[in-house]
C-alpha cells in the first residue's frame, strides 16, 4: 500500500496484520517519478513478485477554464494521469512474469460527464480511460489485463473535504442518492483484478449508483 503519508501507510500496515495478512506500507507521492520505482522495487524485495497494480491515487484540484497554471495543471495530471502511467511501465517487467497479472485504474464519472467544475480532474480521468483501453490492447499479448473502475460519490476523505452543499449535490448525480461505503467497492475491484474476471479487459466497470448512463 501507497500514500504520502507515512503515518497513514503504517497505520494500513498494521491493520492489514493484524487481519493476518502480509502487508508493506510505502510512502510514495505519484506525482514524483523517482518514488515509483522506489515503490516497485521495495514491493519486489517484500515479495519476490507483482501480480496486480491498482492505480487509486488522485488530486482533486479544481480551476475553471481561462484560470488555469501551468503549476495547477502539472499538480493535477501528474498524480492523475501521468503518475499511473508510470506506475504502470515501472511494473511492467514484473507484470510480464506474473500467470494472472492485472491492473485496475480507478476513474471516475467526471471522465464521462461534462464537469465543468472539475474541469481538471475530468481531463486527467478521461486520459486515463484512454491509456487503459491502449495498454490493454498492448499487454494482451503478455498476458496482463487491464481495466479502469468508476465508482460514485464515496464516502473518503476527497469527498468529505467539499461543504455539505456540494456533498448533497453530487449524490444527486446518482440514481442511488447516497453515498457509498468503500467496503462496497472491493466486490467491484477484485472481480476486476482476480481470476473471477479473466475474460474481463479494456473495460471501464462503473459502480456509481446509477451517476453515469451507459
Amino acid at each position: 500500500v501507497a500514500s504520502r503519508k507515512a503515518e497513514a501507510c503504517q497505520e494500513t500496515e498494521q491493520h492489514l496484520r493484524a487481519l493476518g495478512g502480509e502487508a508493506l506500507g510505502v510512502p510514495t507521492h505519484l506525482g514524483e517519478l523517482d518514488a515509483l520505482a522506489h515503490l516497485v522495487q521495495r514491493t519486489l524485495d517484500a515479495f519476490g513478485a507483482i501480480d496486480v497494480v491498482v492505480n487509486n491515487a488522485a488530486n482533486a484540484l479544481a480551476l475553471p477554464h481561462g484560470k488555469y497554471t501551468p503549476e495547477a495543471w502539472s499538480k493535477s495530471l501528474d498524480v492523475n494521469l501521468r503518475g499511473p502511467v508510470f506506475l504502470v511501465q515501472e511494473a511492467l517487467p514484473a507484470l510480464r512474469k506474473s500467470a494472472h497479472a492485472a491492473v485496475l485504474n480507478v476513474v471516475s464519472g467526471a471522465a464521462f460527464l461534462f464537469s465543468s467544475t472539475v474541469s481538471l480532474y475530468a481531463i486527467g480521468k478521461a486520459g486515463l480511460v484512454a491509456a487503459t483501453r491502449s495498454m490493454a490492447a498492448e499487454f494482451a499479448p503478455h498476458g496482463i489485463r487491464v481495466n479502469a473502475l468508476s465508482p460514485g460519490t464515496i464516502d473518503t476523505d476527497m469527498v468529505r473535504k467539499n461543504p455539505p452543499q456540494a456533498q448533497a449535490e453530487m449524490t444527486k448525480l446518482q440514481l442511488l442518492p447516497r453515498m457509498a461505503n468503500p467496503d462496497e467497492m472491493v466486490g467491484p475491484a477484485l472481480l476486476l483484478t482476480s481470476d473471477a474476471g479473466s475474460f474481463i479487459t479494456g473495460q471501464v466497470l462503473f459502480a456509481d449508483g446509477g451517476m453515469v448512463p451507459r
